[in-house]
């Protein structure tokens, strides 16, 4: 068998002739020719899937029409297939990560009130402290909602929430303020849900329903509708980012609930359970701002500099093993603790070893007007954390708060220098990652992979 270039017999009153590359065999000549087409991810012709095969030559004996007969369809179903094959590709392929902006709130009259939060949510959420949650607050339930918070617009059915991005937990759920109705989409399960963040509550029932975050859609998700809720006020819930695990036992009947991004993927709207996390601080005395992206499906490169580091995801939340900390040359911690790498606390949280060192060898003091440590001379050296081996460094700059924005923090006066460095206690989690590491840190929550990435955060 060999090849070589055919031209068939144009059909009568053709004005042009056909010229193929042809299968040779000692019996027969049959020609064959095929449409040559571009791929396009803008979609495809009907024509395209189609083998366009030339009259058969008037010359053909009978017996030689079941082999084109056989040619024309054997081609037309390995088109067939290819087609399906590429289209498939392509689609995988076409779901490339999606951005969505999110957008910083203040409820804060007074920064001791954000600790008081911070607190709470740190030793009775994370900690898993047994306590009531009235033992365990500093201030009424009403302090306890005053925090910096990222709000994301959702849209359930065909209402819009605004939620608070939280990757320390992972149930979805709205009704602390905007109340929800139930559309043609919503359907409730009959089950009862709850879930305890130690700075909060909420109970009520589970629905399924349509969720959409900037145009990516999921449905049958499962939402909790509050018919009660603390802590919450001025927000209209959560959408939680959180490993699944941490839904365990928050419905009725049920093991665990799939998160809005499990559920992104298991429908095939994004390829990859990841979600990139970029914040940014208030600049100014601005009290909110649009300075926030969520990538869905993998990561921004033009959000972050240098190289993402990835390290595995330890304990039940976005766990990290962070081995040492550092204020200048001094060391406060060689010993390696679990931090927690959470969009849901505002302020960063050391072990009392590391912050008891710090506040020696900086010169802060704890100032309990303000429940934060303050400086009467600026501090100079940085402040750094080893995870995976790298070590994140945060100027004076960024781990002091900006005066401009004392009145934003509740903190009366300008005199003096405040930091976001609060003592997280010799228990296990002990240190938090919050807002004020993530407004400089690029982070990474990789479901698929099981790993957490942080990189600088792009100039």
């Amino acid at each position: 068998m060999h090849h070589e270039q055919h031209c068939g017999v144009p059909p009568e009153n053709s004005p042009r002739r056909l010229c193929m590359p042809s299968m040779i065999t000692k019996d027969a000549s049959i020609p064959v020719a095929t449409t040559i087409f571009r791929l396009s991810t803008r979609g495809y012709k009907r024509s395209l899937l189609t083998p366009f095969l030339p009259p058969v030559d008037a010359r053909l004996s009978i017996p030689q029409l079941p082999s084109l007969t056989m040619v024309r369809i054997a081609l037309s179903a390995a088109f067939v297939a290819a087609v399906i094959g590429l289209a498939s590709s392509l689609s995988i392929d076409a779901r490339a990560p999606v951005h969505a902006s999110v957008k910083k709130i203040s409820t804060v009259t007074d920064s001791k009130n954000i600790v008081a939060h911070d607190a709470a949510r740190l030793n009775g959420y994370f900690k898993k402290n047994s306590k009531p949650l009235e033992a365990r607050q500093t201030g009424s339930s009403s302090a306890i909602n005053e925090i910096f918070s990222y709000i994301a617009e959702v849209v359930v059915g065909s209402q819009t929430f605004d939620l608070i991005v939280d990757t320390g937990s992972s149930n979805t759920w709205v009704g602390a303020t905007t109340k929800f109705s139930a559309g043609s989409t919503g359907k409730s399960t009959g089950k009862s849900v709850e879930v305890e963040y130690g700075s909060g509550s909420f109970s009520g029932t589970e629905y399924t329903d349509t969720v959409s975050i900037n145009g990516l859609t999921v449905t049958g998700q499962s939402i909790g509708v509050a018919s009660r809720s603390e802590g919450f006020e001025g927000t209209d819930g959560i959408v939680g980012f959180g490993p699944e695990d941490l839904t365990e036992d928050t419905v009725s009947g049920v093991s665990e609930v799939p998160t809005f991004t499990q559920n992104l993927v298991s429908q095939g709207v994004i390829g990859e359970n990841i979600l990139g996390v970029s914040f940014a601080p208030l600049t100014g005395t601005e009290d909110e701002a649009t300075n926030g992206v969520l990538t869905f499906g993998g990561v921004d490169d033009s959000l972050f500099s240098g190289e993402l580091t990835y390290t595995t995801r330890v304990g039940d939340y976005w766990g990290v093993t962070v081995s040492d900390f550092a204020f200048g040359s001094t060391s406060l911690s060689t010993t390696g603790v679990q931090g927690i790498v959470d969009t849901g606390t505002t302020l960063i949280y050391i072990p009392s070893t590391a912050y008891t060192k710090f506040l020696s060898a900086s010169g802060g003091k704890l100032d309990n007007e303000s429940g934060l440590v303050k400086f009467t001379t600026e501090p100079t050296a940085n402040l750094s954390f080893v995870v995976g081996g790298v070590t994140y460094t945060l100027t004076p700059a960024q781990y002091l708060i900006a005066q401009s924005q004392y009145e934003n923090w509740g903190i009366s006066g300008t005199s003096g220098f405040y930091a976001t460095i609060q003592d997280g206690g010799s228990e296990a989690p002990n240190t938090i990652l919050g807002q004020s590491f993530l407004e400089f840190f690029y982070a990474v929550f990789d479901t698929t992979n099981n790993r957490v990435g942080l990189a600088p955060s792009a100039a």
